[in-house]
This record gives structure tokens, sequence and C-alpha cells, in this order.
């Protein structure tokens, strides 16, 4: 049984740093690629970031860019979303979830077969 389990969330204020983990169980990292994805209040779940096919790349969503970095622990099959420089619109349940790693769409979420809870991340101004 797949699971993904991320933990990490809290409130911070805007400028701060939160780290995500998402622990998968019962799937290889050498089989699939991990994405990051969050849903605000009232909003669609949308892309943050991902991992490449093959892991030799990372992507994200402008938004992000240069403030959040995605990582993987293949040793620990636990993958990472370092954010900085936090800010109020970052405010938002964040999912982590897994695809196979032939797929090229990174940020397509009917790509994705796997996911987690959710964490929430609040941000206060």
């Amino acid at each position: 049984q797949v699971q993904l389990v991320e933990s990490g969330g809290g409130s911070v204020q805007a400028g701060g740093s939160l780290r995500l983990s998402c622990a998968a169980s019962g799937l290889s990292f050498s089989s699939y690629a991990l994405g990051w994805f969050r849903q605000a209040p009232g909003k669609e779940r949308v892309f943050v970031a991902a991992e490449g096919w093959g892991g030799g790349s990372t992507f994200y969503t402008d938004s992000v860019k240069g403030r959040f970095t995605i990582s993987i622990d293949n040793a620990k099959n636990t993958a990472y979303l370092q954010m900085n420089s936090l800010k109020p619109e970052d405010t938002a349940v964040y999912y982590c979830a897994a695809r196979p790693h032939y797929t090229a769409s990174y940020y397509r979420e009917y790509d994705y077969n796997y996911w987690g809870q959710g964490t929430q991340v609040t941000v206060s101004s």
C-alpha cells in the first residue's frame, strides 16, 4: 500500500521559512517522481514544484522561483520543500504527490497517481 505523509506545516510570519517533508512508503523513488501542489482557500489546487523525469532537474511555478527548493533524499524515501521568504499569498494546504518517472509532464494533477493528505501552511503579514 502506497502512502505519502506530509509534515512540517505551520504558521509563520511573512519573510519566514518552513520545510515541508513528504515521507513515502510502498513505492520506490527510482520509479516515481515527486511533486508539490497547493490549494489556497476557495481556489483550485495548483502546481508548485516537481523533480523532472529521471530526477535530473527541478521545476517551479513562477511565483515561488528563487524562494522554494524541492529536494529528494532517496535513502530516506523522503521529499522536501524548503520554503523561504514566505509571503501571505503562500498560505495554502500543501500536498505532495507521486507520478511514474516516465511521465514527461510534471505540472498536471492527473499525471500523479498518489497523493498525501496535505499540510497547512499559514503566512501572516
